[in-house]
């Protein structure tokens, strides 16, 4: 994509430079607009406008949440039965789908340097274990075991991302002993497992500076999984070893967490009926503002559904213990590389109203569905607090009180080193990851194998559900009807052979569209003319594809202006760095993506070029370089007013882009600082090939420079040649699908994309064979 080494200020110094030149001195409108009265910078207010919808469309989730469920609460069994479609939808979004590896228990983790038994407390014992989770993906950590009689109950005590299983086990330093919440089980009785986490370290990871979490949040999100996924099955996997263990008697099975753990905790309870008890303490409340949280809690179309209420929710008639104290806080600043967040600790009355809203969803069920709120100092006082672990036990074993504190834990030990341990955790879910990867093809191929290619009408026919499918559950669609245009312009330039005018236009409440039109002054009276929709790429103005702009584009909305086209140039959303990519964090909370306001407005700008007399609206044509030619690839199948699509500079193996950690391969996204780029699930659903079959059968090209840094020449050709199959061995219409390769770099090399123009907008080819562009 293209980048600029200079300011933001400067970029937008210079757009208002370029337009101050171009404008015409009486800034008249386009007969049949009104005139455009805006000042300051239209793309900034642009960017500002669809933040303040985002904003909006997330608090109206709330509200909007009600659709989804259909609680039944005459019974928990009834109960449970009516909310099952929400738990799978739930276990969809966290990714939870790989099927769990079967063991008889866990494995001891020694050496014949340092036996598995790591620790010595009053009253038990501590083990190094492990245990198969999924695939060849394990969860380990510690086992705290009685010394004395039977376990009163089986808990899973999961510490904070920050944490390691030894802080909250009382074996190092880290955690106050008030707060060791495993230990104070372990004594009480409980039979407790305490699984490690993905820490949140930052560390240079090439061209970003990521979190462990990050980084493998990154590709698995891409594949359809999650690093919360990965993580609550590592916690279930230890729930089928407590029921499997326990045989015929009660497990009494409970979930304690903190902060991340806390988080798992929630999760994995309302995924899972099994689960008898849940203490969530430091993590519970409104999810509102989960796009200024770590990008690793970024779940696709979370608060369509789901809130911490809804969740609380789905634990109902188990007891569910909220603790209302201090959590993990910390801040990850912008410029590293990765997302920008902050963690803080929810205000006491933001979780009072969760709880309260928790109650009103689940009135009227019997028995009552018993949450507990469990204030520690006013809500900012320390973890794992004597009253929620007694809510906690009491409600695995009513007979059961905790245990006064036994004191300092032995840890046995000399050397210990929880990085080892980290990275090991870390390698098997990067491992399982790119196993997805490379399985991804064929996945793909099973999710399309309801296309019917045996005639061009049947092509047609069956391909409509997968465009459905990629517009609502891929891209993401708005439930908002397009305003009345309402369209805006002034004339900003006029040229010997050509005049431009910008052009605002209403989409949504708060949203616009923006561009400029460059209209031929050669067009006859009556006359109908192709037009050529130019999008500029990353950090881009709409400007940046005339002549004299980024030297990427090679003014070629000049130059094709210059050929007798209508030109449009919108303005895209993937501007101002930070302020754009939280877009599609604000979008990903609600399903939606950045796509899902473009796509509208390029709706709205094409249904608008239609309606002006001389345009020919059945010869809209769609060019793109770089973000624009990922647009290329996600507007014109959504967006029918686009006759023909060119993909310049982007056109690649995406998912492999997305997802692969191969060291040697340097262009993956994974190790650089587009942190809104990945969408969920695009390994199980569309790469490049699917989405252009989405564009067919009308005309597709890709314009690649061998020497673009984008991607290899082999990635391009993998997945150009699979198009090429669909288009001339499926479909019969080759002629449709071209590729050209210059040897160049990433840029609009405007030789082959123009002939291709030409022929299928169906207009003359200029009698000269360069044409000098008059400034």
């Amino acid at each position: 994509m293209i980048r600029r080494s200079i300011t933001f200020a400067a970029t937008a110094l210079l757009a208002f430079a370029c337009s101050a030149v171009g404008h015409a001195a009486d800034n008249s409108p386009l007969p049949g607009t009104r005139p455009l009265e805006m000042s300051g910078d239209i793309a900034s207010q642009l960017v500002d406008g669809v933040d303040r919808f985002l904003l909006g469309q997330i608090e109206k989730s709330i509200g909007g949440r009600a659709k989804h469920w259909k609680r039944d609460v005459s019974s928990p069994e009834k109960y449970n039965a009516s909310i099952e479609s929400n738990r799978k939808r739930l276990a969809h979004i966290l990714g939870v789908r790989d099927a769990r590896v079967e063991f008889a228990g866990p494995e001891l983790v020694g050496t014949t340097e340092q036996p598995a038994l790591v620790g010595r407390g009053v009253g038990f014992e501590v083990f190094a274990v492990r245990w198969p989770a999924f695939d060849d993906v394990s969860g380990e950590g510690l086992l705290l075991v009685p010394t004395k009689g039977k376990p009163v109950a089986n808990v899973i005590a999961i510490p904070d991302a920050d944490q390691t299983p030894e802080m909250i086990v009382g074996l190092t330093e880290g955690v106050a002993p008030e707060s060791q919440f495993a230990r104070r089980l372990a004594e009480s009785g409980c039979r407790v497992l305490v699984p490690v986490l993905i820490d949140r370290k930052i560390q240079q990871r090439k061209g970003a500076k990521l979190t462990s979490r990050e980084y493998l949040y990154r590709s698995a999100f891409e594949l359809g999984r999650h690093l919360i996924g990965y993580e609550v099955q590592k916690v279930l996997a230890a729930v089928d070893w407590f029921v499997k263990d326990a045989g015929a008697e009660d497990a009494r099975i409970g979930l304690i967490g903190y902060g991340e753990g806390g988080l798992l905790a929630l999760y994995a309870a309302a995924l899972d009926t099994r689960i008898d008890a849940v203490c969530v303490s430091g993590y519970f409340d409104s999810r509102q503002n989960i796009w200024q949280e770590p990008i690793d809690r970024n779940v696709f179309g979370l608060l369509e559904q789901f809130g911490d209420a809804e969740l609380a929710g789905m634990i109902a008639p188990r007891p569910l213990i909220i603790e209302a104290a201090k959590g993990p806080e910390l801040e990850i600043p912008p410029g590293l590389g990765g997302a920008p967040a902050r963690l803080v600790t929810p205000k006491l009355e933001d979780v009072k109203r969760e709880v309260a809203r928790e109650k009103k969803l689940v009135e009227g069920l019997k028995p009552a569905a018993p949450i507990t709120l469990v204030i520690s100092d006013g809500g900012i006082g320390p973890f794992g607090s004597a009253p929620a672990l007694e809510a906690f036990l009491t409600s695995l074993c009513p007979s059961c009180k905790p245990a006064n504190s036994g004191g300092p834990v032995e840890h046995l030990p000399e050397q210990f080193d929880p990085q080892i341990r980290q990275k090991r955790q870390m390698h098997e879910i990067d491992r399982h990851s790119q196993w997805l990867l490379e399985e991804s093809q064929y996945v793909r191929k099973e999710f399309f194998k309801k296309l019917d290619v045996s005639s061009l009408e049947k092509f047609q026919e069956t391909v409509e559900p997968y465009r459905d499918f990629f517009y609502n559950e891929v891209v993401g669609r708005f439930d908002c009807k397009l305003l009345p245009p309402n369209v805006r312009s002034r004339k900003a330039y006029d040229k010997p052979t050509w005049t431009g005018y910008e052009v605002v236009m209403d989409v949504f409440p708060d949203v616009i569209a923006y561009g400029i039109l460059l209209l031929p002054k050669d067009i006859k009276p009556g006359q109908r003319r192709p037009v050529v929709v130019c999008q500029h790429g990353l950090e881009g103005r709409a400007t940046d594809v005339l002549a004299g702009g980024h030297a990427a584009y090679s003014g070629f909305a000049t130059k094709l202006v210059e050929r007798g086209f209508i030109v449009f140039t919108p303005q895209n959303l993937y501007l101002f760095k930070d302020r754009f990519r939280t877009l599609q964090r604000k979008s990903n909370a609600i399903k939606k993506t950045l796509f899902s306001t473009i796509v509208p407005q390029h709706q709205q700008i094409t249904d608008w070029l239609k309606s002006l007399p001389q345009v020919d609206g059945k010869r809209i044509g769609f060019y793109g370089l770089s973000y624009g030619g990922k647009t290329a690839m996600r507007v014109p199948p959504l967006v029918e007013n686009y006759c023909l699509s060119i993909c310049s500079a982007d056109f690649n193996d995406w998912v492999r882009k997305n997802a692969s950690t191969c060291p040697h391969q340097r262009y993956s996204y994974v190790w650089h600082g587009e942190y809104e780029i990945f969408e969920f699930d695009l390994g199980s659903t569309f790469n490049y090939a699917e989405m252009a079959a989405l564009i067919a059968p009308r005309p597709f090209m890709v314009e690649r420079g061998h020497f673009d840094g984008v991607a290899p020449d082999e990635w391009v050709g993998f997945e150009f040649a699979k198009v090429r199959h669909l288009y001339q061995a499926k479909l019969g219409i080759g002629n449709q699908c071209e590729i050209e390769w210059f040897v160049g770099p990433h840029k609009i090399q405007a030789v082959g994309t123009f002939d291709f123009l030409h022929k299928h907008l169906n207009w003359p080819k200029p009698k000269q064979t360069t044409l000098k562009l008059k400034q």
